[in-house]
């Protein structure tokens, strides 16, 4: 490569919250990092309203914002642990998991995903080793044994020995380095919700199946809840366009009678699909989080897929040095891959098993859910499993 554009170890494209965790922890171990995005997080204010578009983080997945020195910052804005999970579709047939089966005092948090990329950012700040690149938007790309070489929309060039692209479903860096994907398109959107609840609840996210598609709670800080309705992309639009009032009443209307009275505050709808890049990687591009995969987001998985692929790639450059570059894509896809697509055939079953109204399926699936609710050691070994522990 040569020496006139500024030189780094790495070059992160896409600073949400997979690349800036990535970011954060390749830092930390000393390595140069520039990172690229097209706008900075918006400031936090205690009296913002709540964002629509909230995750659900596993224990592992906190426990890596702490190492990214994040994790601190982030509930001192606001997030809410939850210590239960319920699934059913006919009452008393369901299954619900407690952090207290694990030992744990809680299974995860509920966080904004602004709150969380926000919580980077802020950890980013006191990093030098960290050049951010904002507003910046990747125009091309070339590779070399020795590198990559990035090329700016506003005429700058970079130049790094591995690229990462961390910047979505429709990844500019999946295209630039033409690795293909596998897409299946789910026929179900989902409507994202945000209420305030007139009464508290437990701190437990629950949903229920219909053949339409789940109806779910999450709740949030302040007594607030994202509701989650899943539904033909024709019936999510129509719900979108609703007024406050009539969005609301139909929310009454289809959603299980244990939701507390609410006020409803914002909403948005987001179409659904499962993703696979063919290749995680090619040359010294190497693809995190939904540049590489997406997920059916009804067991909240999708983030916290992004962050083990962050956890597993620090592990890898940590053991295999400079010295052992020339494995690193081989090694990272060999460990991501297998836990991906373990992840995604399991969603896509709850998916296509949930989906239909057949009675003797109706039947089989709702004693399934029975079973897992008195499954012992495997019931346990599944929640670990989903919990990255």
């Amino acid at each position: 490569m040569g020496q006139s554009a500024p030189q780094f170890d790495f070059a992160i494209v896409g600073g949400g919250m997979v690349g800036a965790c990535a970011a954060a922890l390749l830092a930390s171990d000393g390595h140069r990092v520039a990172l690229l995005e097209q706008a900075e997080p918006m400031a936090f204010a205690p009296a913002q309203p709540l964002d629509v578009r909230v995750s659900a983080l596993s224990v592992a997945s906190v426990r890596l914002l702490e190492q990214a020195g994040a994790w601190g910052r982030i509930l001192a804005m606001r997030a809410l642990p939850y210590t239960g999970l319920e699934t059913w579709e006919w009452p008393g047939l369901g299954v619900r998991f407690d952090a207290a089966e694990l030992g744990l005092s809680e299974l995860g948090y509920f966080v904004e995903n602004r709150l969380v990329q926000l919580g980077l950012w802020q950890s980013l700040d006191q990093m030098p080793s960290v050049t951010r690149f904002c507003p910046a938007q990747l125009a091309a790309l070339a590779q070399s044994e020795e590198g990559v070489t990035l090329s700016l929309a506003d005429g700058q060039q970079l130049q790094a020995r591995w690229l990462l692209g961390a910047d979505g479903a429709h990844s500019q860096v999946r295209r630039l380095a033409q690795i293909g994907i596998s897409q299946f398109d789910y026929r179900q959107a989902c409507l994202l919700a945000t209420v305030k609840l007139h009464e508290a609840v437990e701190p437990v996210t629950w949903q229920q199946f219909t053949p339409a598609g789940p109806r779910a709670l999450l709740p949030l800080p302040e007594d607030h809840a994202s509701l989650v309705w899943y539904d033909t992309p024709e019936r999510i639009a129509e719900l979108a366009a609703l007024s406050v009032d009539g969005l609301a009443a139909q929310i009454r209307a289809h959603f299980p009678d244990r939701l507390p009275a609410f006020t409803l505050q914002r909403w948005g709808q987001f179409p659904l699909s499962r993703r696979h890049a063919l290749q995680y990687g090619a040359g010294r591009v190497l693809l995190l989080g939904d540049a590489a995969h997406t997920i059916h987001p009804l067991a909240g998985q999708g983030v916290n897929l992004g962050f083990k692929d962050v956890a597993c790639l620090c592990q890898l450059v940590q053991q295999l040095g400079p010295d052992g570059e020339d494995t690193l894509l081989a090694r990272y896809q060999a460990a991501r891959r297998r836990d991906v697509t373990l992840m995604q055939s399991a969603m896509d079953l709850f998916y296509l098993g949930f989906s239909n109204e057949l009675a003797p399926l109706k039947l089989l699936r709702n004693l399934g859910l029975l079973a897992a609710q008195h499954g012992g050691p495997a019931k346990r070994r599944a929640l670990r499993y989903a919990l990255g522990l």
